[in-house]
């Protein structure tokens, strides 16, 4: 039952979305020219705040300025790209801003990648220059050879920015301070030139292909998202601070979380990583009033043990992405959260589905065209109906979310354009229409009376790719990772589902030599987890190991998984075969016995 003051809540909302206006790409306007209006607008008021520094919008944009006149006279102009890999801190968002004012896109490396991962997603981008901070220096020193002849690099080429002192900058690097005062803290005029169709960020997805692709993210995505989230949604005023210890190399942080406050002028409190157990110690020592989630994040919050102040703090409202239905009421009601504004979005795609009016266990609406299709998961396909056109799913039940797109619903897809067409779905509602594939199922729900908008919940995802611990984990770059260990002659890769958790743990299905087969205790678990650990990160590692003798596949010799995945880290139903887990802090992969499985059924184990 919708109350009255809900209503009228819902009312101002809808009044906020209609006020919006379609962006034309042409028009010069950018997130660099957006800094520069905030610094003139709100000066000495506080922009940002993390590891005890407060900038002001005046300083952020001045320090910001210098990083490009740096940059700038080492021949960085609009249109390149400049590759960057630092952690949450101060300069991460200098360095960024920095980069976009030239016109210049911002190559956001994941901070976990390493080896060839690392390289492939440097050399995918055509960087012209490569900005790391001091804490990933080893990751950047290991493949810095190998970029210097995949690359057509300027000046130096590598670009060291300090962080805690401890090093120096290395001999084939230049420093970078954006507090060095002999450069101009001047707004650059190639700001002026910026389009907002211009590319602003690459951003990384793992896909379905194997390696890291670069999903382009243009300035008119960031606009729309800073207007949906810091507006239609929060409502941010210049008084508020939103906390933030979301990895800033991902969407959801660029857009929910400095969007809503560059929206609205407010205060980013940014912490490098997040803590279950500093998470609202910090809200409230901030005084916070909204933060940015995903599942995973809330459910680690819940996990921890309750306090006294847990209902009293500040932060009344949030926004993120991933919160299941069967924690959403468990975590609104321990940390008196009044509005959850739970979306759904890729960072490759054209539709943002967004729960506006704060309904319960929804991602929301999506406001632009878009529909729900019968796939079929076993075979790995969209059926399609004897006219060629997809066939619309009933009500309530799974289907492929594909969205239109056309001129306000943009593809700008990937820097790779031969993978676009795999996104991309055609004659879904008439002959010659073009709609993008979100690789993910909906299901419509019944949120009561919403103003006739039509909500969803998120499913799950298809193909290959699964999730875990908030990142999206490519089963063909984890197992070209594991063949590449002495003795595995294939490795079949999937998710499974653990009690307790969001998303899918990785599972690997593994054949060894035969030499090693008869044995698969002689196998050196604790060099083959050192070798997933050298090239992959945290979260790709699969927690599960199943040693088979035989792989199934299908007459185009792809790998079966849907047997694979039923079965799981069933004791019982993998056929004898051995089972290996990855316990929690543990360098080895160790035997999966009835006692432990029995701990991971009970939920007892955070895996």
């Amino acid at each position: 039952m919708t109350s009255v003051s809900e209503f009228f809540r819902m009312i101002g909302t809808l009044r906020r979305a209609l006020a919006r206006k379609t962006l034309d790409m042409q028009t010069r306007d950018s997130i660099g020219a957006l800094i520069a209006r905030l610094a003139a607008t709100h000066g000495e008021r506080p922009a940002l705040i993390c590891e005890g520094e407060t900038l002001s919008w005046h300083a952020l944009n001045s320090r910001a300025n210098r990083v490009a006149h740096f940059l700038a006279a080492r021949g960085i102009a609009r249109g390149e790209c400049v590759a960057m890999m630092l952690e949450n801190r101060t300069e991460f968002l200098i360095t960024m801003l920095g980069i976009v004012k030239l016109g210049a896109t911002a190559g956001l490396l994941n901070t976990n990648q390493r080896g060839a991962v690392l390289g492939h997603s440097v050399a995918i981008i055509d960087a012209k220059l490569v900005v790391f901070g001091e804490e990933c220096s080893t990751a950047i020193n290991e493949i810095k050879d190998e970029l210097g002849t995949r690359l057509t690099l300027k000046a130096r080429g590598f670009c060291f920015v300090p962080d805690q002192g401890d090093n120096d900058t290395p001999p084939w690097a230049e420093a970078l301070h954006s507090r060095d005062t002999t450069l101009s803290d001047s707004n650059p005029t190639a700001t002026d030139e910026v389009q907002l169709g211009d590319a602003a960020f690459f951003i990384y997805t793992s896909g379905t292909t194997g390696m890291p692709k670069a999903a382009i993210f243009g300035h008119h995505r960031f606009m729309n998202g800073k207007y949906g989230f810091g507006r239609i949604c929060l409502n941010v005023t210049a008084h508020e601070r939103i906390y933030l210890c979301l990895p800033l190399y991902h969407a959801t942080a660029l857009t929910a979380g400095l969007g809503s406050v560059v929206e609205g002028g407010g205060c980013l409190v940014l912490r490098r990583r997040f803590s279950a157990s500093q998470f609202f110690a910090d809200i409230h020592a901030q005084q916070c009033t909204a933060f940015v989630y995903i599942g995973e994040l809330c459910r680690y919050l819940l996990n921890q043990p309750p306090h006294a102040n847990d209902g009293a703090q500040p932060a009344k409202r949030c926004v993120g992405n991933g919160l299941r239905p069967d924690i959403w009421q468990a975590f609104k009601t321990r940390f008196a959260i009044k509005e959850i504004y739970e979306f759904y979005g890729a960072s490759e795609g054209n539709n943002l589905f967004i729960n506006a009016f704060n309904k319960n266990e929804t991602i929301g609406f999506g406001a632009l065209p878009h529909a729900l299709v019968r796939y079929d998961v076993a075979n790995d396909l969209i059926e399609r109906a004897a006219d060629g056109l997809c066939i619309p799913v009933s009500k309530g039940t799974p289907g492929l979310m594909v969205s239109e797109v056309r001129a306000d619903a943009r593809f700008d897809g990937y820097t790779n354009r031969a993978a676009n067409e795999t996104k991309l779905v055609r004659n879904v509602r008439k002959q010659g229409d073009v709609y993008f594939n979100s690789g993910d199922l909906l299901r419509g729900v019944s949120v009561g009376f919403a103003l006739f908008q039509k909500h969803y919940q998120f499913v799950d995802r298809i193909g290959d790719t699964f999730r875990w611990k908030g990142e999206n984990c490519s089963t063909n770059e984890v197992a070209e990772v594991i063949c590449r260990f002495a003795g595995v002659a294939l490795a079949n890769v999937y998710g499974v589902t653990v009690p307790g958790a969001d998303g899918r743990a990785g599972m690997a299905a593994v054949t060894f030599a035969p030499a090693q087969i008869s044995d698969p205790n002689a196998i050196d678990w604790t060099a083959f987890y050192a070798h997933l650990g050298a090239q992959l990160p945290i979260y790709a590692r699969p927690v599960f190991v199943r040693v088979t003798r035989d792989l199934a596949t299908t007459t185009t010799f792809k790998l079966v998984k849907n047997d694979l995945r039923e079965q799981g880290y069933e004791l019982t139903k993998v056929a004898g075969d051995p089972l290996y887990v990855l316990k929690p802090g543990a360098d080895r992969y160790v035997p999966l016995d009835a006692a432990y499985l029995a701990a991971i059924h009970a939920g007892s184990v955070r895996l």
